[in-house]
């Protein structure tokens, strides 16, 4: 089974605005409301291809009641852990001529959530898949990743981390399947600036002396750079397409790569459904659906 973390889940309320003006009132051109948080977003897309996972994480308050209904919906499978106190994060997305984010802060969790969430990780089993994505909230140990590792290690569970500079870099000794930063992250872990291919391919490399196995690098617009644990690379492009949404792009390539890799067992193949997925997202209102991804996955 493939299980997903989101720690800190969120209603995403996106609205386009035709000419956002600070200190005026703005009227919206269009609202939707998206269950999000990296996870979460990881596991739908799985399930738009084929595969069933479970979403673990926190939910609280009405919020957080509505984004478990609307997950499950989503044909996802979730056991998330209910909190006592506050609400799930509603996070503004205004889509104007520049795209502007206002983030919530989340719920408390405790330290008896932690242990629930630690818990249930701990009963994974051999073959099983693990998805950790996204940030730690500030209220929680900064080594809360590499204790969920840990718990797996002996168990030959896969996992992969979508996480930036110290979350992803602590981890890379417990030897994670795949990781995915993009071509900013790669060279911030380095303290360089990363420029050409070869230069992402000699860094991914040094990530994979620090334990990686897979490494994919996601390059917006220029695509995407694989390095994987045979010491291979490839490169793939974009499909075309005119981009309506950043949101969950990366969570979908990440979702398409191993989506691919259970179905072929083959990393030029997953990198292609990755690629495809990613765009999809990128080119759609929301994630993106499976008729979209197979349409990009036959031009690239």
């Amino acid at each position: 089974m493939i299980y997903t973390v989101t720690f800190n889940p969120a209603l995403d309320y996106v609205v386009g605005v035709e000419d956002l003006t600070l200190g005026m009132v703005n009227r919206t051109t269009k609202e939707n409301v998206f269950y999000g948080g990296k996870g979460i977003n990881v596991s739908i897309l799985l399930k738009e291809l084929g595969y069933e996972s479970i979403a673990l994480g926190f939910v609280a308050g009405f919020t957080g009641n509505e984004i478990e209904s609307g997950v499950k919906k989503a044909g996802v499978t979730t056991e998330f852990i209910h909190l006592q106190e506050g609400m799930s994060r509603i996070n503004v997305k205004i889509k104007s001529k520049e795209e502007s984010e206002i983030n919530g802060q989340g719920p408390m969790i405790t330290k008896e959530a932690l242990k629930a969430l630690f818990d249930r990780i701990s009963r994974l089993e051999e073959g099983d898949l693990l998805v950790l994505a996204g940030s730690i909230p500030n209220t929680l140990p900064d080594d809360s990743y590499e204790k969920i590792m840990e718990l797996v290690k002996a168990k030959k569970v896969d996992v992969v981390v979508d996480a930036t500079k110290d979350l992803l870099h602590n981890v890379l000794k417990y030897h994670p399947f795949l990781i995915k930063p993009n071509n900013y992250e790669l060279g911030e872990l380095f303290g360089v600036t990363v420029k050409t291919d070869e230069e992402i391919i000699h860094y991914a490399k040094e990530l994979q002396k620090l334990g990686a196995r897979n490494v994919l690098v996601s390059m917006a617009g220029e695509g995407a750079i694989l390095v994987d644990e045979t010491g291979k690379d490839y490169k793939i492009g974009v499909p075309n397409g005119v981009v309506r949404n950043s949101v969950g792009a990366g969570d979908s390539m990440v979702a398409g790569f191993l989506a691919g890799y259970l179905e072929t067992g083959e990393y030029e193949y997953a990198l292609r459904l990755g690629a495809a997925t990613g765009s999809a997202t990128a080119f759609s209102d929301g994630l993106a659906e499976k008729a979209l991804i197979n349409e990009l996955l036959e031009q690239i």
